[in-house]
């Protein structure tokens, strides 16, 4: 009996050993739905981040970091609510990189995380709404606000000459956020809106709709959507319709597949914008980090990926600990001055940093990431245009 008794508390040592031996941080994402083709380098970043902690002395006492993933959709709440309570209460992770659709980020919030008291980094929501949440300091985004990217936006279609648009935007947070701040902007610097329609997603037609637009007699097509699902079908369509001459698009539109979808000739010299990364030594440190794990540094929210999976690790190892509770506090620390500067790469340094009782500050792959009192961060946009069948980077909008 004694030994069987012994037997018994050795493994039950071990499995305790086993369960502390990593520290989960979950990954929300849109694996399949409107932006299924984007949220592979999205994830890709993130893994990146927990590669490099992981290879260079990981978590506390050596803890992997373990990056499970769930499936949001992008679209239905009541999926992103489920991956939400799923990493918040079966896999009990400590934080979450995401989600990436606002929809998708205000689902999991309210329903899972904020009820768990678990830290959320957006790397993509970008819609104004994010900044509404009642989260008690528990939603944060590595990515600029749409009310930016929208006035960016419109800017940039009237320093082209583009002075009057008919506008259509997939009907959620993300749409109307986009819609609502580039028609502002727009409507304000001179130009003339003929039609702002808002279209369901995951619909086979939209014709109706762009009989609709098309009437008001505008050349220019703004499409805010996703390039996965209505933003492409509505292209292909308004191009069969023979009513429009340019197509203008948001962050949802810049993808291959899109230009895959609805062809390189229709699309050639489409206009898009997208938050991009500034001129700073993390965003070149990132590109040659990603470039070695053969990843796209330039693909959509890759860097503010690796950014939020980053951020969250040393905010693990600043809180001394894999518990919920103070990360959020101890986030902020990590992301602000005043501290030794951490660049992407550079966690063997900040962890004997934080082990000295030093202060650090992650200056990143997308930005610096100083988070204002509604965890947003202040950002760049940079235009996009259709070029020879891609997507090429024109440069940072500054107008």
């Amino acid at each position: 009996m004694k030994k069987a008794l012994l037997a018994m508390a050795v493994a039950a040592t071990t499995f305790v050993g086993a369960a502390q031996a990593e520290v989960k941080v979950g990954f929300l994402g849109g694996f399949t739905g409107g932006i299924e083709s984007l949220t592979p380098p999205i994830f890709d970043g993130a893994k990146l981040a927990v590669r490099h902690i992981n290879e260079q002395g990981g978590l506390l006492d050596g803890q992997n970091l373990a990056l499970p993933s769930g499936d949001t959709t992008c679209s239905d709440a009541s999926a992103a609510s489920n991956a939400a309570d799923r990493m918040v209460n079966s896999e009990q992770v400590t934080a979450i990189v995401g989600a990436l659709c606002t929809g998708a980020t205000i689902a999991a919030a309210n329903n899972a995380a904020i009820p768990g008291g678990v830290v959320m980094v957006s790397p993509a929501s970008t819609a104004p709404a994010v900044t509404e949440l009642n989260d008690s300091d528990l939603v944060f985004r590595t990515v600029p606000s749409d009310g930016f990217q929208g006035e960016m936006l419109a800017k940039l279609l009237l320093s082209k000459d583009i002075e009057e648009v008919a506008v259509t935007y997939v009907n959620n947070d993300y749409g109307r956020g986009l819609a609502d701040a580039f028609v502002a902007t727009y409507e304000a610097e001179g130009g003339t809106v003929t039609a702002n329609l808002a279209h369901e997603d995951n619909r086979a037609d939209y014709r109706s709709e762009l009989g609709s637009l098309s009437a008001s007699g505008a050349e220019t097509l703004v499409v805010l959507a996703y390039a996965d699902t209505s933003g492409q079908t509505i292209l292909r369509q308004a191009y069969e319709s023979g009513a429009f001459t340019q197509y203008v698009g948001g962050d949802g539109m810049v993808g291959a597949s899109l230009i895959e979808a609805v062809g390189p000739e229709v699309l050639e010299g489409m206009i898009a914008t997208r938050p991009g990364s500034p001129d700073i030594p993390g965003s070149g440190i990132f590109q040659d980090l990603a470039n070695e794990a053969g990843i796209d540094p330039s693909a959509v929210f890759a860097a503010q990926s690796y950014d939020a999976a980053f951020l969250l690790g040393l905010a693990i190892e600043k809180n001394g600990s894999g518990n919920r509770e103070g990360l959020s506090d101890a986030l902020r620390e990590v992301a602000s001055a005043p501290g030794e500067v951490i660049l992407p790469g550079e966690w063997e340094k900040a962890k004997q940093l934080l082990a000295d009782g030093q202060d650090v500050n992650y200056e990143g792959a997308s930005g610096t990431h100083e988070f204002d009192e509604n965890g947003d961060v202040p950002g760049v946009v940079v235009e996009m245009a259709v070029e020879d069948g891609e997507f090429v980077n024109k440069g940072f909008i500054d107008l």
